[in-house]
């Protein structure tokens, strides 16, 4: 019989970035080998079957007593013993315990110094351990008395038939690859013995013969062996003989699957196409991006089978076949949930970016996830589908949400601190219990202690209030400040509804607006009398607030912008009725040079319009300076100041920042100019500016970067600081 072609038919395992296979060869009968044992039987068939006993023809014949076989034991060890004797063979003495009847003989004791006492421990001339003589070093010295090399021959041809369009191989990417995971190279060229040099060898061989299947070489072909030194001191040298062999691509690429919608979903999703080379790396992330994509696209259920190669020596292509069990198409069923919770199923589904009946797709799912742990309400949280057997729309199947939860401790206390030139050190502390009226109805009482700031105040917010990232917040302070511009002692009661953008969730558009009722004792320079005295205000105010974000990170941007506006119209009394509004611009905008260079610029305009300034509560008036405004100044530095070249605010601020970001893994550095100036009129005139330039340095963590700042001002002026200094946590910008 004739075979025109040899298929290797394998079941394709990858490991290490390599496919292993195991292969079967189709054969003719005659093709087989056959062989004869070379050593006779110690017991021929004819001696073995009159060993046996004849069988009784009448199965009904009694089988005897237990006397009776006994008796014939004993029968057939005395025929035996006198066979023995016959053929001059002795037999072992039963004398030991006085039973000469046993079958099987005592064994002879024959040693006196058995009967002999044991001799005195104290005899024993005993030496004892002297650990501090013996090292670690001294034992690896000892042990690793083998030093040896390696080398990898035959790679040379890599360099011609690995350069394909698609991920092309070369010798140096063998050897690059196998250093990183060889055995002989961990051992540094060093080993105790010959056997463990032997042992690094077969483990590295089989590493070799993975590498080149990983890039499609199912062939390669490796031979180890070891070159004796041929002078004393040289090394031993391990020398892998290395045949690649030719380079299997794909010949046809095929998935066993129902239908799915739509009809190209899993083949488009799958990277590789026929006529690649087959290379384990590839297939792999293609496989798993098939398990990625059929949940985001309606198949939450979707399982990926075992691959199978059949390999075709003659055209060295390889037919790959993947079975996918897709699981029924589907959509968001209902939401149920278990376990120690924290808010029930109706309020997950405020949290959720979906509604019941939309096509399944998993990364809202995970974005529910994420929005569930942001709470931080839960100490265990999971969001899974099940199968409910519910038909659902447009021909799916509703898709239940499991959310398991186990409601974490709901109180919270924090801390932080700061230090700005002109501000001084600040630290302040909270208590939050973040579920005190459900759902998400939190208490926080707050205080802050500082050289220029004492306070303390107390806050309700409820989060997710009926609308994802919907706030509802009150709270009421008391506060004293002592800066250079003024002191004051203010009480605040406030109420503010935003829809704030997240680390989660970030939005281009988000908003705030409430209100404010302030009664305040201030002091500050009164120009009529030429003396800092004190005046009372009492505040109502409207803030509001709109941002635009085209970031690509709501906490460290690369690249974008953003666009926000502040409008606050509010009335005051003490010093008459003064009826104002209080706006700023603001835009920010990044660009990326290159990995890890970032360009960052910064504008701010603000006016205050509709009253004097002297009319106007110290604490309401514009200022600039300092670590969020211009450094290389003092807090609330720049500006007009009175005769003690003291600040005194204005209507009107101006403020610009430049700065180049180097970011070095966890670490960066960062160089910046910024500008600013404070103008007593409600229109910034855009001259004076001051400028202040500086340097920094950043540590990225997970939850922003910590900054330190150092800066000086341009054309220091009289009561300047040459340096100031800022430390805090987040981007200046």
């Amino acid at each position: 019989m004739s075979i025109g072609k040899v298929y290797y038919a394998a079941t394709a395992v990858f490991s290490l970035g390599s496919i292993c296979l195991t292969p079967v060869f189709a054969q003719d009968s005659e093709g087989t080998e056959t062989g004869q044992d070379p050593h006779s039987p110690i017991i021929d068939d004819s001696e073995f079957d009159a060993t046996i006993p004849q069988i009784d023809e009448n199965p009904d014949a009694s089988m005897g007593s237990v006397a009776d076989w006994e008796a014939e034991q004993r029968r057939l060890e005395r025929d035996a013993q006198q066979e023995d004797a016959e053929d001059g063979l002795t037999a072992l003495p039963a004398v030991q315990d006085g039973d000469p009847d046993e079958l099987i003989a005592d064994a002879p004791v024959n040693d006196p110094e058995m009967d002999d006492p044991l001799t005195p421990i104290e005899s024993f001339d005993v030496e004892p351990f002297d650990e501090s003589q013996y090292t670690e070093a001294d034992d690896s010295e000892q042990a690793a008395s083998l030093r040896y090399d390696y080398r990898i021959d035959g790679l040379e041809s890599l360099n011609e038939s690995g350069k394909t369009q698609i991920r092309p191989v070369s010798a140096d990417d063998i050897l690059g690859r196998f250093g990183d995971l060889s055995a002989l190279d961990d051992g540094n060229g060093k080993a105790a013995n010959g056997a463990m040099v032997s042992a690094r060898m077969r483990e590295d061989q089989q590493l070799l013969v993975d590498i080149m299947s990983g890039q499609g070489y199912f062939d390669a072909l490796v031979n180890g062996s070891v070159e004796l030194p041929e002078a004393e001191g040289e090394k031993l040298a391990v020398v892998f003989q290395m045949t690649p062999g030719r380079r299997y691509n794909f010949g046809t690429i095929m998935f066993e699957t129902d239908p799915v919608v739509p009809v190209d979903l899993i083949a488009r999703n799958f990277v590789p196409k026929i006529g690649e080379p087959i290379v384990a790396e590839r297939v792999l992330a293609a496989e798993a991006n098939i398990a990625v994509v059929l949940p985001q696209e309606g198949y939450p259920f979707a399982k990926t089978g075992q691959r199978d190669i059949l390999l075709d020596p003659e055209t060295s292509t390889g037919d790959y076949t993947l079975p996918v069990d897709i699981g029924p198409r589907s959509s968001y069923g209902d939401i149920v949930t278990t376990g120690t919770t924290a808010f029930d199923a109706e309020h997950i589904e405020v949290l959720t970016r979906f509604e019941k009946g939309d096509l399944y797709d998993s990364r809202m799912v995970d974005d529910l996830r994420k929005a569930l742990v942001s709470t931080g309400l839960f100490s265990i949280v999971s969001v899974n589908p099940s199968l409910s057997g519910e038909a659902g729309p447009d021909g799916t199947e509703y898709a239940t949400i499991n959310v398991e939860q186990e409601a974490g401790p709901p109180r919270t206390l924090a801390g932080s601190a700061g230090y700005g030139t002109g501000q001084g050190f600040r630290l302040e502390g909270s208590w939050t219990h973040r579920n005190l009226f459900p759902p998400e109805g939190a208490l926080i009482a707050s205080a802050v202690a500082g050289t220029q700031e004492q306070g303390a105040s107390l806050t309700f917010r409820r989060s997710n209030a009926g609308k994802r990232d919907k706030t509802v917040e009150f709270g009421l302070s008391a506060l004293h400040s002592d800066f250079e511009a003024y002191e004051a002692f203010t009480g605040r009661l406030a109420g503010r509804v935003s829809y704030d953008s997240t680390p989660i969730w970030q939005k281009r558009l988000s908003y705030s607006y409430g209100f404010e009722i302030l009664g305040t004792n201030e002091q500050d320079f009164n120009f009529a009398t030429g003396v800092r005295d004190r005046r009372t205000f009492y505040i109502a105010a409207l803030p509001g607030q709109v941002t635009f974000d085209a970031t690509d990170s709501l906490l460290d941007p690369t690249e974008g912008f953003r666009l926000s506006a502040k409008l606050s119209p509010e009335v005051s009394f003490g010093s008459g009725t003064q009826t104002y509004g209080r706006g700023i611009l603001e835009g920010t905008a990044y660009y990326q040079v290159s990995d890890g260079i970032i360009l960052a610029g910064r504008t701010r305009v603000g006016s205050i319009a509709g009253a004097d300034r002297a009319l106007i509560a110290p604490s309401r008036r514009y200022y600039a300076g300092g670590g969020g405004s211009v450094r290389g100044f003092g807090y609330q530095e720049l500006g007009p100041k009175d005769i003690d070249n003291r600040p005194i605010g204005g209507r009107s601020l101006v403020e610009a920042a430049a700065e180049i970001r180097y970011r070095f893994g966890d670490y960066g550095v960062v160089g910046f100019v910024d500008a600013g100036q404070v103008y007593t009129s409600s229109t910034p005139g855009f001259d004076n500016l001051r400028y202040g330039v500086g340097v920094g340095g950043r540590f990225y963590t997970n939850f922003g970067p910590l900054r330190v700042d150092v800066a000086t001002p341009i054309n220091r002026q009289p009561g300047e600081s040459r340096v100031s200094v800022y430390i805090s946590i987040g981007q200046a910008f």
